[in-house]
């Protein structure tokens, strides 16, 4: 099983800190390279981590406060200078594209096709592999969420089932797996003669939730998660300003996650006020044990 691998940029809220970059996530599986959020900073620590800042295909901007999307233009820029050839999509709230798409050309001239998309709930991207997801959140701009959700697989392919039935070793196969029909002396196989679906899997899938109040729509949402990355701006003894400033604690990302009966809980976007990592954690832990507190630069891999 290939593993799909999330990289923390950045960690920090609102201000950037001397051992946090704004807050951004990596998500990486099957050659796809997805960025969610690209703050000011964000091609330094690209080249500060193991990712090419080249190779991303997907950019995800949840809102449009400004330490969710300025490291755009001097991260294109940088491309422009190295020649990219690849297209670039940007997915953007309503009105967000239009913004980023009038302020990048008015700084740089990419040499490479910029796609612009708007979000909208629901499905937004879709490979052979996976999904990407997006639904709202609560915060004082529109502002979504995302989820990331592996295909299924339905069962693995049973090769000596095949030999049995006198298929030819060789891309029968593959097509047979892919869902074509094939035919060999008169008689036609699908898909169901050469699969072992008692070995059916469900995808892996992860969901990435930042500036908000607690919402019900993250807990559905993030239902069984593999990782729930929630942001922690600040700690349930700074609620009030939590609740003004339409952010969470790490208690209520704990809650979200316990609600949502996720695997594992990591908190970004945290306040530079809160500078006690262990306080965060020990904030959460009160809610959903299985949790960390996440570091610039660090990989998971699920």
């Amino acid at each position: 099983m290939e593993p799909i691998k999330i990289t923390f940029l950045g960690t920090s809220g609102s201000t950037p800190q001397k051992e946090r970059n704004f807050a951004s996530v990596l998500l990486s599986f099957r050659g796809d390279n997805l960025l969610f959020d690209c703050p000011e900073g964000t091609q330094k620590q690209l080249m500060l981590s193991e990712h090419s800042l080249m190779k991303i295909q997907n950019v995800f901007i949840s809102h449009m406060h400004a330490d969710h999307f300025l490291g755009l233009f001097g991260w294109i820029a940088t491309m422009t200078l190295n020649q990219r050839k690849e297209k670039l999509v940007i997915f953007a709230p309503r009105g967000g594209a239009e913004k980023i798409k009038k302020m990048l050309h008015e700084v740089v001239r990419p040499c490479f096709e910029v796609e612009y998309k708007e979000i909208k709930r629901g499905k937004i991207l879709e490979t052979k592999f996976f999904e990407v997801n997006a639904f709202p959140l609560k915060h004082d701009v529109r502002c979504h969420g995302f989820v990331f959700k592996e295909n299924d697989k339905e069962g693995t392919f049973d090769r000596k089932r095949a030999e049995k039935l006198g298929i030819p070793p060789g891309p029968l196969y593959s097509r047979l797996v892919a869902g074509e029909k094939i035919k060999i002396n008169g008689k036609t196989f699908s898909q169901k003669d050469v699969m072992d679906y008692s070995r059916k899997r469900s995808g892996r899938k992860i969901a990435i939730v930042s500036d908000t109040r607690p919402v019900k729509e993250t807990v559905a949402q993030a239902k069984g998660a593999d990782v729930l990355i929630h942001e922690a701006t600040f700690i349930e003894e700074q609620k009030e300003k939590a609740l003004e400033s339409l952010h969470s604690t790490a208690f209520e990302a704990g809650e979200i996650a316990k609600k949502a009966k996720v695997k594992q809980l990591v908190l970004f976007h945290l306040s530079a006020r809160n500078a006690d990592e262990k306080k965060i954690f020990e904030d959460a832990k009160k809610a959903f044990g299985k949790t960390i507190v996440a570091k610039d630069l660090e990989t998971i891999s699920i």
